[in-house]
């Protein structure tokens, strides 16, 4: 197929933050390009979003569902080839169910849906459209992080005994919320966010990255979940140890009251023979240390990197790629595999190397768990789906 794929968005207005990241992020290859989308809730600021973004007036809409209804009347040469979903968690479900309907496939931000009743129908949606949908957890895209996947695949590490994943933020050290901060508003708000708020926001990446990165699924949870700052309505704090399904522990921390911290995601896995080491404020390093041996410093844009990790990597050795460059090789992954399937020869979908629906209801169930730990005497909880 000799075109770009055509883009539409729900949500991603003119002001918002994440909706910018993913434009940004699938343009990167030269390979999609914006057609339409409802921008905004306010009828007012889509249309002021299509015009900044030169999307012709008939191509920007005021409702997603009027937008599936006339883009699935268009002729192939000119509808929409997907759907990438930027909005709160509250409006995740409907319009990812709406595109899959009426032909589409789709580009959803994390957590897949609001709850996990939401999960289980949609995945089931997607079984049944044939369409593809990637989730964009968006540390998975950075070719270190690919690097470490593959360190354990090969080996390196011998058998996987303990993980270690901490994800601490400080934005929400004081109730921003309060103060007209419109992504701290929603994603404290359970009405907006659903029933997890840091173990929704950031706990699901942290989970999702260890069980990425190790090939292993959590099995059980113990959890501890916080409110520390005063008034909110959701968690800002949590920790849980970890049980994983070949006997591996670990623990995970997120948190978003850390005063001081931005983003500092770090992942340390141990098996029998090694241990390895990634912080997304270094993401072009990752530390190998064998138990045999002096610590191995493995940097991005060099000779010796495996295929996975090369396949994702944009610049030579010593110019930094990071956040972005990771949102867009999520989104070259699933370019590959919707190219594919226009043309006929669609391989097994977990060879495209994007986390997909199962990674969102896993995600789904990983913030039903945790909550419910939290709250439980009993503590160690199963974590089933």
């Amino acid at each position: 197929m000799n075109r770009k794929l055509r883009m539409g968005m729900v949500g991603g207005g003119k002001d918002a933050f994440i909706g910018a990241i993913h434009r940004h992020a699938a343009f990167m290859d030269g390979k999609i390009e914006l057609v339409c989308g409802v921008f905004s809730v306010d009828p007012q600021t889509s249309l002021e979003s299509g015009q900044e973004y030169f999307l012709p007036a008939n191509r920007v809409y005021t409702s997603y569902r009027d937008m599936f209804e006339n883009e699935s009347k268009l002729p192939d040469e000119q509808r929409m080839d997907f759907v990438s979903i930027v909005t709160p968690n509250h409006v995740h479900f409907e319009p990812a169910k709406l595109a899959l309907e009426n032909g589409f496939h789709v580009v959803i931000e994390k957590p897949l849906s609001f709850n996990m009743e939401e999960a289980l129908e949609l995945r089931k949606i997607v079984q049944s459209s044939g369409k593809i949908l990637a989730l964009t957890h968006t540390y998975t895209g950075y070719p270190m992080v690919k690097e470490a996947k593959h360190f354990v695949e090969s080996g390196k590490l011998g058998k996987v005994r303990k993980i270690y994943v901490e994800y601490p933020q400080g934005w929400l050290a004081t109730p921003l919320e309060q103060t007209g901060n419109k992504q701290a508003a929603w994603r404290t708000d359970p009405e907006q966010s659903g029933m997890g708020g840091c173990v929704g926001d950031i706990g699901t990446h942290a989970a999702n990255l260890a069980e990425y990165v190790t090939g292993l699924k959590v099995t059980k949870i113990c959890a501890h979940v916080n409110i520390k700052v005063e008034n909110r309505l959701l968690d800002d704090d949590c920790a849980a140890m970890l049980e994983f399904e070949n006997g591996a522990t670990g623990v995970l921390m997120a948190t978003q009251i850390a005063a001081g911290e931005e983003n500092n995601l770090k992942l340390r896995v141990y098996g029998e023979k090694a241990g390895l080491e990634w912080l997304q404020t270094e993401p072009n390093t990752l530390l190998f240390k064998p138990i045999d041996g002096p610590a191995q410093v493995v940097r991005a844009g060099t000779g010796y990197l495996s295929n996975a990790a090369n396949a994702y990597i944009r610049t030579p050795a010593g110019h930094p790629e990071g956040y972005i460059e990771a949102f867009a090789n999520i989104y070259r992954a699933f370019t590959s595999a919707v190219y594919d399937d226009k043309k006929g020869s669609l391989k097994p979908l977990e060879q495209y190397d994007f986390p997909g629906v199962d990674d969102g209801v896993r995600g789904m169930a990983f913030v039903k768990t945790m909550i419910e730990s939290g709250k439980s005497d009993q503590k160690w909880l199963n974590l089933e789906i």
